[in-house]
């Protein structure tokens, strides 16, 4: 346990362009998108920015228009960028498209693009000096050869920092078996694991997300989170479990609500003073809190068109009143 507001937390991962697509007008034959700055770890380090906590983002940024945006949207969220790289390779793109509850299915393009092609003086333990809390995870865990460099870096940090994964699967792009096999893995590093419903669903088929909480894969994980939208999150803290309702907002679309809700929650352990190690100090109530303060982060990133988690400032009294 540190004292709150010591060191940083760092976010390892891609960036990617979403391109929303827009309702057509009639007649209208052309598919007309819109694009916003996206990628699950670039949208936990944007919320967690504009929380106030802060935020070191590791990524690779492509150079053009995308990588504009990419940069533009992390440093006017706060985001410290001292430590990304700059690639050559191509910005990876993602279609999405919102039904009409709000839910968002995505196609990905993304062979040999930036968010990848990582190398070892690209992730150097060094760059994580001052590090409270490394947060990585969705496709540069499992996309090479980054992947395993970004495990490599995780195994050495984890010492002295607190890791949280989120797997935040994409079976567009890679198959859920290759998911299933650094599982294991991922459980060995992790001091915190956020999945949505669906992520548990292609991670553990056929068990129900109670039941998943307690698979023997994930007993040596301390905080296993599984988020389910509106129906609010259930999770288990060393085999007690914990839940806590959704919040109910007018919702616009679900894009990196799950991303936000992780920033949510970093950022209450943040200001407690619980990262910066194993999370040995905690109990299931401050567990309780913390859900609580990222449901509500995650709600307000649905209001609004894209992945724009809210600033600090946007948060009701209610939910500033569940800070430490």
């Amino acid at each position: 346990m540190t004292p709150p507001g010591t060191g940083c937390v760092a976010v390892i991962g891609e960036n990617v362009a979403d391109a929303v697509v827009e309702p057509a007008a009639e007649n209208d034959t052309a598919l007309r998108l819109r694009v916003f700055p996206g990628g699950g770890p670039a949208n936990t380090a944007v919320a967690l920015g504009r929380l106030g906590t802060p935020t070191r983002f590791l990524g690779r940024l492509p150079q053009g228009v995308f990588g504009d945006l990419f940069a533009e949207r992390l440093q006017k969220s706060a985001v410290d960028l001292s430590f990304a790289a700059a690639a050559s390779e191509p910005a990876t793109l993602t279609i999405a498209s919102v039904a009409d509850d709000g839910q968002a299915s995505y196609v990905f393009y993304a062979a040999g693009t930036a968010d990848w092609q990582w190398n070892a003086q690209e992730l150097l333990p060094s760059h994580f000096d001052g590090v409270a809390c490394v947060h990585a995870g969705s496709l540069a865990l499992v996309m090479e050869p980054g992947g395993n460099l970004i495990e490599k870096l995780l195994d050495t940090v984890r010492e002295r920092a607190t890791v949280s994964i989120d797997p935040n699967i994409r079976t567009a792009l890679v198959s859920s078996q290759r998911y299933r096999s650094r599982i294991a893995q991922w459980c060995r590093l992790a001091d915190i694991i956020r999945m949505s419903e669906d992520d548990a669903a292609e991670l553990f088929p056929g068990l129900a997300p109670e039941d998943v909480l307690m698979a023997p894969r994930l007993a040596d994980v301390p905080l296993v989170i599984i988020t389910r939208g509106e129906r609010g999150v259930v999770a288990s803290f060393r085999q007690d479990v914990v839940e806590v309702p959704g919040v109910v907002v007018p919702t616009v679309d679900t894009i990196g609500a799950g991303d936000a809700f992780s920033a949510g929650l970093l950022h209450w352990l943040y200001q407690a003073g619980h990262l910066g190690g194993r999370i040995d100090h905690l109990d299931i109530e401050t567990v309780r809190r913390a859900l609580t303060f990222g449901a509500r982060v995650a709600a307000l990133t649905c209001t609004a068109p894209g992945a724009d988690p809210p600033w600090a400032s946007r948060l009701t009294n209610e939910a500033t009143n569940l800070l430490p």
